[in-house]
């Protein structure tokens, strides 16, 4: 049900006519925001961690090289940049920066520091570690942020109970008195479906005199749309227009729009993204854009599309994201020959690659069993110089498989297989295709072997591999996999978690 709104969360924030340029170490482009060609390249310890865009890159070696040629750096700068890393989704890097600061640097980490260590330790090692830091904190320097931390670190991995229990901790030390917490609690409770609670908690903020921010009436505005409630939705939004505290933006119409999008109600979508469409500032206008682009889409409006397009473009910035979103925009409604023209147009006066757009390419066709499209899109990425990746592979699989083109599809899924990590393998429907096609040739030695290497190189859940394992082990079981094992392009979700950063631009915080 909220599959279009998530993905509205990912794609709503990127782009822009005026190639900028931005030196990458890694093609897994996150950020696609480049800084000038024309500006003079001026060495700092900045400009060595924006280009440093390869997760394998350690900051540390970075910053003692910059220390080993006599430079200095100072604690402000340190701080600047974990900001910038953590704003690219650059965590681990970021950490670095954090953990060095600490150890080789000696410096003396405040309780914002400390909060901020606790948020990337969990992202990049886990709930454990992070409780196992927390730990080691003294209970003097355990202020309301560092405990703030924590709440955001169960929240971050749906621990209900433990979050409770932390914001009850909050309660009785007297340290909530804004709405930040509650809004984390809020989102905690939105995403696992405890819409129950939500209003009790905002019934308590307006207890204790804590004003509702447009983040807390979002949250809420979301929940309801989660669970298709449009007379609460409405009587949210008529509540937030009355309130003179509240600035509403685009995102409340827009959230509220897609919402009527889920259940089929375009005529009222429309008129809420029309109107969100005049509340975007000039901070938000490439966000908004791109996030209306898709939501024009979902609506079925090509005209709407372009006519957002041709304002993206009086913008005088492009990046890679305006490009995805306005060609995954032609895809959705099933409009190829117009996205090869866009493809063209950005492959044509591309200065960065970014191989999420051939994928858009690669999947579409593939969806159409027209493999030999989809397979000249993954010779286009190989001639740039670049690597496919899982996402390619698996959805040239998928092409073939919907061609008849087994023994292809088999080739393509063991190449997904092998450029999988933890969090990006080959979809569970490819993979239960191919060992079921292979089955039902009657070559099960050869779909044994697949299944011994999808074990050992994908990361998949005990669950998982044992449903696939039933394709060729269970005959009762094999019957109805496919209806189990859901075809979700969903968890293809290509945003970027490593990224360079923009040397001559400061990102909007």
């Amino acid at each position: 049900m909220n599959q279009l709104l998530l993905r509205s969360s990912s794609y709503l924030w990127r782009h822009g006519n005026r190639l900028l340029k931005v030196q990458l170490l890694s093609t897994n482009a996150a950020t696609s925001s480049f800084s000038s060609a024309s500006s003079p390249q001026i060495d700092s310890l900045q400009r060595r961690i924006s280009t440093a865009g390869d997760p394998s890159v350690s900051m540390i070696s970075v910053i003692d090289q910059w220390l080993e040629e006599g430079k200095k750096v100072k604690m402000s700068e340190l701080r600047k940049f974990i900001k910038l890393l953590r704003k690219y989704r650059r965590c681990k890097q970021a950490l670095q920066i954090s953990e060095w600061m600490t150890g080789q640097g000696g410096f003396r980490l405040s309780g914002s520091d400390v909060a901020v260590q606790l948020d990337l330790i969990v992202k990049v090692h886990g709930l454990e570690k992070a409780e196992a830091y927390f730990n080691t904190i003294s209970e003097s320097s355990r202020d309301y942020q560092v405990y703030g931390a924590l709440l955001n670190c169960y929240a971050y991995a749906n621990q209900l109970e433990k979050a409770e229990t932390i914001m009850q901790n909050l309660k009785d030390m007297g340290f909530l008195k804004t709405a930040l917490p509650y809004n984390v609690m809020l989102g905690l409770y939105s995403r696992m479906g405890r819409y129950e609670k939500m209003d009790a908690l905002m019934q308590e903020m307006e207890e204790k005199g804590i004003e509702c921010d447009t983040f807390t009436f979002n949250i809420r505005l979301q929940a309801y749309v989660a669970c298709s409630d449009f007379d609460g939705m409405e009587k949210l939004l008529t509540k937030m227009e009355a309130d003179p505290h509240i600035k509403i933006g685009f995102h409340s119409y827009l959230v509220a729009g897609n919402g009527y999008l889920l259940s089929g109600l375009t005529d009222k979508s429309l008129k809420l993204l029309r109107k969100s469409e005049q509340l975007i500032s000039d901070k938000s206008r490439k966000f908004a854009y791109e996030c209306l682009l898709t939501s024009y889409a979902a609506a079925g409006s090509k005209a709407e599309v372009y006519r957002v397009w041709n304002l993206y473009k009086q913008m005088g910035k492009f990046f890679n994201a305006g490009y995805i979103s306005m060609i995954g925009s032609l895809v959705k409604l099933d409009d190829l020959d117009s996205a090869e023209k866009i493809w063209e147009e950005w492959d044509s006066g591309m200065e960065l690659f970014d191989i999420r757009i051939p994928n858009l390419m690669i999947s579409a066709y593939s969806r159409k069993g027209d493999w030999e499209k989809a397979e000249a899109y993954v010779k286009k990425i190989i001639e740039k110089g670049e690597e496919p990746n899982v996402i390619s592979w698996d959805h040239l699989a998928a092409g073939y498989l919907r061609g008849g083109q087994i023994t292809k599809g088999v080739e393509s899924i063991k190449k997904a297989i092998s450029t999988c990590k933890p969090g990006r393998t080959p979809r569970l429907h490819t993979l239960a295709t191919c060992l079921n096609e292979l089955k039902d040739q009657g070559d099960k030695e050869a779909a044994e072997e697949l299944l011994k290497m999808i074990n050992e190189q994908c990361h998949l859940s005990t669950f998982a591999y044992d449903r696939l394992s039933s394709c060729i082990n269970d005959e009762d079981l094999a019957s109805n996999v496919f209806d189990q094992i859901e075809d979700d392009d969903g968890m293809f979700d290509e945003s970027p978690t490593e990224a360079a950063l923009p040397e001559t631009e400061t990102p909007e915080n």
